[in-house]
């Protein structure tokens, strides 16, 4: 098998790992980073979370999750995921979130038509997508106010 060092830099912090050059990014951030917010897709290659792997990350920035947080304050998203209960079982939550931050990090005054495009690309089984909105909403008119 053929090894290679990589050098990531994960919600802030560098990261070095020697793994095997088919191992997947999600693999990588889950089971040798012990980042677990990061969760496997369908498992079947339909999703496409399985296609990135972990050398292509080498050298670059990765954002997961768990670096929403900071200084024990939930990121404005998170908060609105909790206040508008956006989730459910909560397997597309971390998906969800960092959907939600990317769109937030362009527009901070989103629609309802453009936050729903955001988000497509998540599949939810549970929640009908409304409490999802409002929590991107919410998040939305929070860091307005910041």
């Amino acid at each position: 098998m053929s090894r290679h060092r990589i050098r990531v830099t994960v919600n802030g912090a560098s990261r070095e790992a020697e793994v095997d050059a088919r191992l997947l990014l999600v693999h990588f951030l889950r089971d040798v980073l012990r980042l677990t917010g990061t969760h496997v897709g369908c498992d079947t290659t339909h999703c496409g979370a399985c296609t990135v792997l972990a050398v292509q990350a080498d050298g670059r920035e990765v954002m997961t999750v768990e670096g929403l947080e900071k200084d024990g304050k939930l990121h404005p998203v998170q908060e609105g995921f909790w206040e508008m209960h956006g989730l459910q079982c909560g397997y597309c939550t971390p998906g969800m979130m960092m959907t939600s931050y990317a769109l937030l990090q362009r527009n901070r005054s989103p629609t309802e038509l453009e936050i729903r495009q955001a988000i497509s690309g998540n599949l939810c089984r549970c929640t009908g997508y409304v409490n999802i909105v409002k929590a991107v909403e919410y998040a939305a008119e929070k860091l307005r106010k910041e």
